[in-house]
């Protein structure tokens, strides 16, 4: 009787130890990163190190331009060629991006045809504009920043590039080279470019402060070697 006894107090002590053990455990687990995948991804914040060279089907460049002081106008340029070159060192990072000038759309041949003219971006005369920089800036996450130089008509002026890196394609085959996804944005004026011809009118007397055309860029980019 006095072993039952034992036996039963002695099972009545390990449930009680194993019920205070409960809440520890669950402590424990609440430490733990509530999704490993994402934590894991959130610091893949650039590509590999490398060449990664720009795919013009799969790069999109996009301008939002004010017209008569209250309107925009959207277009976008169809052909955007270069490279993106990443590199352990942030400062060794860089981009070397060619736009070509004629490629310009707004969706009115009427309005493309002057914006082709010299009062505008004069593509007989500049058939490219480009933009180059080397260093990039931790802002926060995958987001960094360059300053880097855009060329328009001759024209050089430091616009930095705010962007981010989007990841790398997760379904690529053996073989075929890593392709990485970035979205970039930035702000500059057209006067700063010599486009000035119906500035009063479009951006108001006195101006309207700040930046007047605000640019967007989608770049896919293909790394110089192969998946294996």
């Amino acid at each position: 009787m006095i072993l039952m006894k034992m036996s039963h107090g002695f099972k009545m002590a390990a449930l009680l130890l194993a019920l205070s053990a409960v809440p520890c455990s669950h402590a424990a687990a609440t430490d733990q990163p509530a999704n490993p995948a994402a934590e894991k991804a959130s610091a893949s914040i650039l590509p590999a190190p490398g060449i990664y060279k720009i795919d013009p089907l799969h790069t999109f460049a996009y301008f939002g331009a004010w017209h008569h002081v209250v309107g925009l106008v959207r277009g976008r340029f169809e052909n955007v060629t270069g490279t993106i070159t990443v590199a352990r060192d942030p400062a060794a990072c860089g981009v070397e991006i060619t736009i070509d000038t004629w490629s310009i759309s707004t969706q009115d041949s009427e309005r493309d045809g002057d914006l082709r003219s010299p009062a505008f971006f004069d593509v007989r005369k500049f058939p490219t504009m480009t933009y180059r920089g080397r260093g990039i800036r931790h802002v926060s996450g995958n987001t960094w920043i360059l300053d880097g130089s855009l060329t328009i008509r001759g024209v050089t002026k430091v616009v930095p590039l705010t962007f981010t890196y989007n990841g790398i394609f997760p379904d690529t085959p053996a073989g075929k080279p890593a392709r990485a996804a970035f979205h970039g944005s930035a702000a500059t004026k057209r006067g700063d470019f010599g486009m000035t011809r119906d500035n009063p009118s479009e951006l108001g007397v006195p101006p309207v402060p700040g930046s007047d055309v605000k640019i967007e860029i989608d770049v896919e980019a293909d790394a110089s070697s192969p998946v294996p």
